[in-house]
């Protein structure tokens, strides 16, 4: 059994709670909008950010009904967010299944989209918790901007790590300390752990998107041969960024020509991989996760030691290592 597989089994009871209400949440009386649903909801992927909601409020105590609506309304939001990026950027495929919006239309897609974002807020209207309804409402503003953040770092071709950074904590992280904030607050919780737990979190959620973006520079995220889905698109991540900071890397000046000239044929997105997996790129990016590691498990020091403060801990080594 995998740690993830662990981590599952040990809330497996919480988690049925919360898949039910999700289900329970988007029916609606229109049976197209049902069937387009229940076609979306069959892969559900690991469910790591209701997870997270969770496993902060079993750091406390019992998993109350306030922390599964919470939990509820942070996936809702998130798929919401999947499901309108897939319309930008023109997806056909999502967790090997064909988009919304490659079988309905972007029309369609749009919709439930919405639909997700409207169920969401009831969620966290239903916790009674203002804090959780305002956290909600934030995080929708920084999924938001960190998209806006990206498409305007790629048409300027800023080729900056701290605004690598910026982006993937507003797009990505943020999601993560959301849920360890609903965690904590729908246990009650408001003080100085709720810092150190969204710092956890937000290292975590860095993190995953690491690993996301070194996956684009392989076909198989095990193997395999590249892909530069990114560079099609001119977003510009981490691996690359780190090498073109090398001023004594070979053809280095060509390279970031190269990278801010904007449109890439195949053999140019090619290139610029190979020049990032030369020069360090790759190590580069697990070194700073595994330094993100070590940063967040201080975070977490002085909590009861829990199953709940183990699993947190396992996400971790399952968020750098995973492989899809």
């Amino acid at each position: 059994m995998s740690s993830i597989e662990k981590i599952q089994n040990s809330i497996k009871a919480d988690m049925k709670r919360l898949t039910d209400r999700i289900d329970e949440s988007l029916t609606s009386s229109n049976e197209l909008m049902n069937t387009v649903i229940r076609g979306y909801m069959k892969s559900k992927g690991k469910m790591l950010r209701p997870m997270l909601v969770i496993l902060t409020a079993r750091l406390f105590g019992p998993v109350t009904d306030k922390a599964i609506a919470a939990g509820a309304s942070v996936e809702m939001l998130h798929n919401a967010s999947l499901i309108h990026d897939d319309v930008v950027d023109d997806s056909q495929m999502r967790r090997s299944q064909p988009t919304i919006n490659n079988l309905w239309g972007n029309h369609m897609a749009v919709l439930i989209g919405d639909f997700f974002v409207s169920n969401a807020l009831l969620q966290a209207t239903d916790t009674g918790d203002p804090r959780i309804v305002a956290t909600l409402g934030s995080l929708g503003k920084l999924l938001s901007v960190g998209e806006v953040d990206q498409i305007y770092n790629a048409r300027n071709h800023i080729l900056d790590e701290r605004a690598y950074f910026q982006i993937i904590s507003r797009k990505t992280a943020s999601l993560f300390v959301s849920c360890v904030k609903m965690g904590a607050y729908a246990a009650d919780i408001d003080d100085e752990r709720v810092d150190r737990l969204c710092r956890f979190a937000e290292l975590l959620g860095l993190s995953f998107q690491i690993r996301d973006d070194i996956f684009d520079y392989y076909a198989d995220p095990k193997i395999g041969k590249p892909t530069g889905n990114d560079l099609r698109e001119g977003k510009i991540t981490l691996p690359l960024l780190y090498a073109l900071s090398q001023d004594k890397a070979d053809r280095v000046e060509e390279m970031r020509q190269l990278a801010a000239q904007g449109t890439l044929s195949t053999d140019e997105i090619h290139t610029l991989i190979e020049f990032a997996k030369a020069n360090g790129g790759i190590e580069y990016a697990y070194q700073t996760m595994e330094r993100f590691e070590r940063q967040a498990l201080e975070c977490l020091e002085g909590f009861e030691q829990t199953e709940a403060l183990e699993s947190l801990k396992a996400l971790f080594p399952y968020v750098i290592r995973r492989d899809k």
